[in-house]
């Protein structure tokens, strides 16, 4: 029987092609994280502080190499510093980790058409720079409950992203199977991306209350297209990835699905602009881990009020499985100073509450709410480079009853090439 809604689901996206409304983007169904959508916005010109960095001539080759290949290809670094005013007992009030990425895109299928099959990668080594990392400092470290900068640890070479992209019809049907990050396509907003956006894991996909699998999980998603404003996402991936290629031996045992349905008035290319979406998962019993099954949903608003602003209101709850919180209720607002590409705006000002009910399964049914905010301001310093300072309160953090508050300075850096 665990195999019957995943089946369904997929049977459910390939067979509506026939109903879609017909209108050409030129991205996927994906959101900031998506490695064309990235790839794309970091290439687009940017208002930056000082006019130096690499040479036109370079950008101009990446340009001719994917107009005459299908080929696009891009590498950054990221570092992440954390400092905490206070800290549990004995704990460690500094965190830091660095992330160097190498990704890219090959369209060798259906070149210059509206049908497209296309290859896409993305590479890490996670490296940690002192004996705490930022993805388990705020749990570990704080007693809160939650993530701060989650995607950087020290796991050294990590396979994110290795699937085939096939679109129809420009878009009103796409498919994508392999090795996924399910975060590049599930409950995406404007500001959902911890690399570049919100550091706080509240503000981000499920507002903390999913249980998803890690990165490079073999599954297949499909999105559909239903009207010029609906459009449906789901799919299912193996839940428990280790070793990539061991998740041909393990899929069919425990199951991550998922299925959004959304609203949108922004277009294909920019669906997760000026949208509405409920998005539902449901995990599987982990034997190795011992946690139970869980589901839940996560229902997001978002609106673009003017061409520099944008607001959102986010909620979710889950039952059961690993998630940090079962519920949550996160907004907030996006500012621009400049007008630049929608995907990336070169200097972008983010500000954000949450309040979080940790999982009772995980943490105990006497663990407190607890309440965030945080601010952030990406400052574009030149083309290829732009920092991030934020600013985290965290209010009530419900493992640490010794402490009312605590606040989190944070430091990000991003190099790009």
């Amino acid at each position: 029987m665990k195999y019957v809604f995943p089946i369904a689901l997929l049977m459910l996206l390939v067979a509506t092609p026939d109903c879609l409304a017909q209108q050409v983007a030129d991205v996927g169904w994906g959101g900031p994280d998506y490695v064309p959508n990235r790839i794309r916005s970091d290439n687009a010109d940017k208002n930056v502080l000082l006019p130096i960095g690499l040479p036109q001539s370079y950008y101009d080759w990446k340009a001719g190499l994917q107009e005459e290949t299908g080929y696009s290809f891009q590498a950054d670094y990221f570092s992440v510093l954390l400092n905490s005013s206070n800290s549990l007992p004995g704990a460690d009030r500094e965190a830091g980790s660095g992330v160097f990425r190498f990704s890219g895109f090959w369209e060798l299928v259906g070149r210059g058409s509206d049908t497209t099959g296309t290859l896409i990668y993305l590479v890490e080594h996670r490296h940690g720079y002192a004996d705490t990392l930022p993805q388990e400092f705020s749990l570990l470290n704080l007693g809160n409950v939650g993530a701060i900068e989650i995607p950087f640890d020290d796991d050294s070479l990590h396979l994110t992203s290795f699937y085939w992209d096939q679109v129809w019809n420009a878009g009103e049907l796409q498919v994508v199977a392999g090795f996924l990050d399910v975060t590049d396509f599930v409950d995406v907003h404007p500001l959902t991306s911890p690399w570049t956006d919100f550091s706080n894991f509240g503000f981000s996909i499920g507002a903390a209350t999913m249980d998803l699998p890690n990165d490079g999980a073999l599954g297949v998603i499909a999105g559909v297209q239903l009207t010029e404003e609906a459009y449906i996402i789901g799919g299912f991936t193996d839940l428990n990835p280790t070793d990539p290629f061991k998740g041909f031996e393990t899929l069919f045992n425990e199951f991550y699905t998922l299925v959004e349905i959304g609203y949108t008035t922004a277009g294909r290319d920019l669906y997760f602009f000026n949208n509405v979406h409920l998005t539902l998962w449901h995990t599987d019993p982990r034997s190795a881990s011992g946690t139970t099954e869980g589901w839940g949903g996560v229902l997001s608003y978002t609106e673009s009020l003017s061409e520099r602003f944008l607001v959102f209101a986010r909620g979710g709850l889950s039952d059961g499985g690993g998630s940090l919180l079962e519920k949550s209720v996160s907004v907030g607002f996006g500012y621009q100073p400049q007008l630049d590409d929608e995907l990336a705006p070169a200097d972008q000002l983010g500000c954000g509450f949450n309040w979080g009910d940790p999982n009772d399964d995980l943490f105990g049914s006497a663990a407190n709410n607890q309440y965030a905010i945080e601010t952030y301001y990406r400052s574009q310093i030149t083309r290829e480079f732009s920092i991030t300072p934020s600013v985290n309160f965290l209010i009530n953090p419900a493992l640490n009853p010794d402490k009312d508050s605590l606040w989190v300075f944070g430091l990000r850096g991003r190099f790009v090439f």
